[in-house]
């Protein structure tokens, strides 16, 4: 069994694990003492786990150094969390080897390993959350790059030259636009009960033009993101996970009829798969990496 964490932007989600099979699961919100209440809560759940885990698997949303075990940058998101050595913090805490992780990318192997694309040796993920993260795999072999950053940066490809300046840096992200912490601040200007993504939906549906205008923006750059992976990595299926994904076919079916209208006109038109459970792709990840001795053997490299 494996102990994952997966410290997102609003929550830390915790599960013990079993190949990628949840056995028990735990969520805390992002605040004060997020390594102390996700330790406590990890106890708690080993504690109550039928076994006892064999190693750990740890997601950040950002750009991870994965031989240092690091968080190297996330741009607003857990910065708490940058330079340290959640290696050593899993080893003194639970006693435990661990693999670190981009969140995305954990995402995109639980779910080709057991989840919506289990099988897919070409498809790319694009996780829409608190910010927008993306990761690839081609010919089965999960990109990440010479510095860990390959695949992962989708949400800040640009959709829109005029658009403010991201906390990234660049100019036009399409995590700027359509990520839920952009989407909040956006529906933060109305004076009404429309405070959050779900709200948006539901009002837009109801004929509220303001709602209706914020959604459609963010359909349009979430599919422009999705084209672009397309045309970068020319998969065979296209996942859709994270929390806005709870919203099901109301975002799936407009982003995928977007990306089949957009896409180069010889380009393969991919399949699009919504995960079962889109709350637990990372976790289901973070077990199949954290079981594979490959995994950790890389991750010690160089320490």
């Amino acid at each position: 069994m494996e102990l994952c964490i997966d410290f997102g932007g609003s929550e830390i989600k915790l599960g013990v694990l079993d190949a990628g099979d949840p056995v028990r699961t735990a969520a805390v919100p992002v605040g004060d003492g997020d390594l102390e209440r996700a330790a406590a809560e990890a106890a708690e759940l080993i504690a109550a786990a039928p076994a006892a885990p064999t190693a750990a698997g740890i997601a950040v949303p950002g750009v991870v150094d994965r031989a240092a075990g690091r968080l190297v940058k996330a741009h607003d998101k857990q910065s708490r969390l940058d330079d340290l050595d959640l290696i050593a913090w899993a080893r003194t805490s639970f006693g435990l080897p661990a693999v670190v992780e981009n969140d995305a990318r954990a995402a995109l192997v639980g779910e080709i390993s057991t989840g919506s694309a289990a099988g897919a040796r070409d498809a790319v993920l694009m996780t829409l959350g608190t910010g927008i993260g993306t990761a690839a795999v081609m010919d089965g072999t999960v990109l990440r790059g010479a510095h860990d950053h390959a695949g992962i940066l989708g949400g800040h490809l640009t959709v829109d030259l005029d658009a403010p300046l991201c906390n990234c840096g660049n100019v036009g992200c399409a995590e700027s636009i359509a990520g839920a912490w952009a989407l909040r601040r956006d529906l933060a200007a109305r004076a009404d009960a429309v405070a959050d993504v779900k709200d948006m939906f539901a009002a837009a549906e109801a004929g509220d033009a303001a709602a209706a205008a914020l959604r459609d923006r963010a359909i349009r750059a979430w599919g422009a993101t999705a084209v672009s992976l397309c045309h970068a990595y020319d998969p065979e299926v296209v996942i859709l996970s994270g929390g806005i994904l709870r919203a099901g076919a109301a975002v799936a079916a407009p982003v995928e009829a977007y990306v089949r209208a957009h896409l180069w006109t010889s380009s393969h038109r991919p399949d699009f798969v919504i995960p079962d459970r889109p709350d637990l792709s990372v976790l289901r990840g973070l077990s199949v990496l954290a079981a594979d001795p490959q995994s950790r053997r890389s991750a010690r490299a160089n320490r």
